[in-house]
């Protein structure tokens, strides 16, 4: 099925809406665009300020070699479907192009990247006093999950993915616990994630081992809201869209029970990811407003599980690089990229055919290696 750009999500059912795992190129190229005509979603109000982001003075082309062929970023972008990338340093564009008939006031999904929007959330909770600390238990925000395999798991835990507990994050596979969960079990006044996960085995030790799991940070989300007292769309209004200025509102996929999905799909315009990044990279202060805790961004950012992660680790629902740099990654494409020693940002938006897979981000890497290495000389 493919919707048309009136379409409205309220006149489809659960089971009508397409899987955002299998949609075809043409779907993509639409819905990565237009979430909310055919998915349920909240609101993230920008408020009245916007964070301005002028031009350098000089703009970067940078042109790379990949695979023993010679490659520029409209070359890149045709061959993997980019919606858009954009390279930001010091505040300043050095490079913003657009593809598949997308325009800079629109906005796209980030899969994965709404992760580390997430936990960024968390480090608001922390300093508005909502969330204790790393090492609460998370049954102490989620009573639901007592008596489960999240018995006795940290928060700390939950966002370095390493709370134990057996998970299937297989894209392609129908069955797989990604694809389940929210979907398969309804209880009455239950979230559908929580309820879901609260039914999962334990498979190791608590903090021992890091293993990708969405459901966590979908609970994570589950944990924030309860501990503000907002819903995580109002919450990230209050906290990053408003007073950082971001240009344009954005929207968050729900669940069946209506709750933003913290580990997947908000929607913002290209700019307004970049901003994001900035606003981490700056520390979490917006007009001199500090919105994170001192220190909160370094460890957010700086390996803190090894074990089963890739090297050279992982952070709090941030992926790091063996370069100095760190990053959020969504599957189909979606990335933000920070080196912070340069002051750089690179973000990347797409429509890949795949959810992921060695060659397509092999060749984001040698974009983001090319740009990092085109900026540093500006």
């Amino acid at each position: 099925m493919l919707l048309g750009a009136c379409a409205s999500s309220a006149s489809l059912s659960a089971e009508s809406r397409p899987n955002l795992l299998t949609l075809s190129p043409e779907q993509q190229r639409i819905l990565y665009g237009s979430m909310e005509t055919a998915y349920p979603v909240e609101t993230i109000r920008k408020g009245t300020y916007v964070r301005p982001l002028p031009l350098a003075v000089r703009q970067i082309s940078p042109r790379w070699t990949f695979d023993g062929r010679e490659q520029g970023v409209e070359d890149y972008m045709a061959e993997n479907r980019l919606s858009g990338v954009l390279v930001l340093k010091d505040g300043k564009i050095l490079l913003e192009r657009y593809g598949l008939g997308r325009k800079p006031e629109d906005r796209w999904t980030s899969f994965s990247v709404a992760k580390s929007v997430t936990s960024t959330l968390v480090g608001a909770a922390i300093q508005d006093g909502k969330i204790k600390s790393l090492d609460d238990v998370v049954t102490n925000y989620i009573p639901a999950l007592k008596g489960s395999a999240y018995e006795g798991v940290t928060i700390r835990q939950l966002l370095t993915m390493s709370s134990g507990v057996r998970w299937n994050e297989d894209y392609t596979d129908p069955n797989s616990d990604v694809a389940r969960a929210g979907t398969a079990f309804r209880e009455p006044g239950q979230n559908p994630i929580v309820s879901y996960m609260s039914r999962l085995p334990r498979a190791n030790t608590p903090g021992a081992k890091f293993t990708y799991n969405t459901g966590e940070t979908d609970l994570v989300g589950v944990l924030v809201s309860t501990a503000v007292g907002k819903s995580l769309a109002e919450y990230a209004s209050e906290k990053i869209w408003g007073p950082f200025g971001m240009e344009r509102d954005g929207i968050w996929l729900t669940d069946t029970s209506g709750h933003e999905r913290g580990g997947c799909c908000m929607s913002m315009t290209l700019r307004d990811y970049a901003r994001f990044g900035l606003f981490v990279l700056e520390d979490g202060v917006a007009r001199g407003q500090r919105i994170l805790p001192e220190g909160w961004v370094k460890q957010a950012t700086t390996p803190q599980i090894k074990n089963g992660a890739p090297p050279p680790g992982y952070g709090y629902f941030w992926w790091m690089r063996d370069d100095g740099g760190y990053e959020a990654v969504g599957i189909f494409g979606q990335s933000i990229t920070t080196f912070p020693e340069d002051g750089l940002i690179i973000v990347t938006n797409a429509a890949w055919p795949t959810a992921g897979g060695a060659n397509l981000y092999r060749a984001r890497d040698a974009f983001v290696r090319a740009a990092h290495a085109a900026a540093k000389g500006m």
